[in-house]
């Protein structure tokens, strides 16, 4: 005020507009600006506490409904054999259509998916996880379709799905067969049994049949895609591949003269499996890929893959 009025006792009359234009600004007082910054500085730090405590709370509980699920081994991906390529472990359902433990389980991830992101486009997979209604039974549904963990309702069931719809995947591992031969011709061996078993493959589980996962349960299998370059490249350049998910498994199969593959349902029929199969003389050889059904929309995937998502 001393800048701008003069020295104190050195202004006349001619200020007395200039001083009374400055004392008609509305003026506040600065001693509560101090106690008013703290009193909003505690009140944001007492909102963040609440909402980090939340979150904290939330999270726990999904840990807990998943660990709960880990343990009952509801979802755990087994490796299978060749009439069962990469099927979930037998105790993770008593009979078709879920038993009471791993409908408990669907159920509760279900509802951790919900209160994360939203129950909009989930009434088929929420009739799912409630365990109704069952394979079997209703307009399209085939009379073997019995999967034994998940049955998706209302959902087109066919032998052959039309390659439409899956041409993109279908056209990229058609291109890439070639790629994928070549993956095969550097881990075959001659699958005589007479021979140590090579690295990858499983064991005998079946007579006459051998399997080697790129992806099995859902998970990557590090060393066999290092070993086929080709064939996981092509993988990642699928669409609707069942990447993140414990139905989901890629892989070759090897079927030997003579062997048999029993009747058989997979697990669930929100999946589709794909055979690109060699030509070739000798053992039947086939590159498999588990997409996603084609008619499971895009909220409902993102929730099953929630829900079935392979142990960390």
């Amino acid at each position: 005020m001393e800048d701008e009025l003069g020295a104190q006792g050195n202004w006349g009359q001619e200020d007395v507009p200039g001083l009374l234009a400055m004392v008609s600004l509305p003026i506040m007082p600065t001693w509560p600006l101090p106690l008013a910054s703290s009193a909003f500085t505690l009140l944001l730090g007492a909102l963040t506490s609440l909402f980090l405590w939340y979150c904290y709370h939330l999270g726990s509980q999904d840990m807990q409904a998943l660990g709960a699920g880990s343990q009952a081994g509801g979802v755990s991906g087994g490796p299978g054999g060749c009439s069962e390529f990469g099927k979930l472990s037998p105790g993770s359902s008593g009979e078709p259509g879920e038993g009471p433990r791993t409908e408990g389980l669907v159920s509760r991830r279900l509802r951790a998916y919900a209160r994360r992101y939203s129950w909009a486009g989930m009434g088929r997979v929420r009739r799912a996880a409630q365990g109704g209604p069952g394979p079997g039974g209703g307009p399209g549904v085939l009379g073997i379709q019995r999967p034994d963990l998940l049955f998706l309702p209302d959902l087109p069931s066919l032998p052959f799905v039309p390659r439409d719809a899956q041409r993109h995947d279908v056209e990229l591992l058609e291109s890439s067969f070639s790629a994928i031969l070549r993956d095969f011709g550097a881990v075959s061996w001659d699958f005589s049994g007479t021979t140590p078993l090579p690295r990858g493959w499983s064991p005998l589980l079946a007579p006459g049949c051998y399997q080697l996962l790129l992806y099995q349960a859902g998970r990557c299998q590090p060393n066999n895609c290092r070993r086929c370059p080709r064939a996981y490249r092509a993988l990642r350049g699928l669409r609707s591949f069942m990447s993140a998910n414990t139905f989901g498994n890629a892989g070759f199969s090897v079927l030997l003269p003579g062997a048999r593959l029993e009747g058989r349902c997979g697990p669930t029929n929100a999946r589709v499996r794909c055979h690109l199969g060699s030509p070739e003389d000798g053992p039947r050889v086939v590159f498999i890929v588990d997409l996603w059904h084609p008619n499971v929309a895009g909220a409902e995937r993102q929730a099953l893959d929630f829900v079935f998502a392979p142990d960390p």
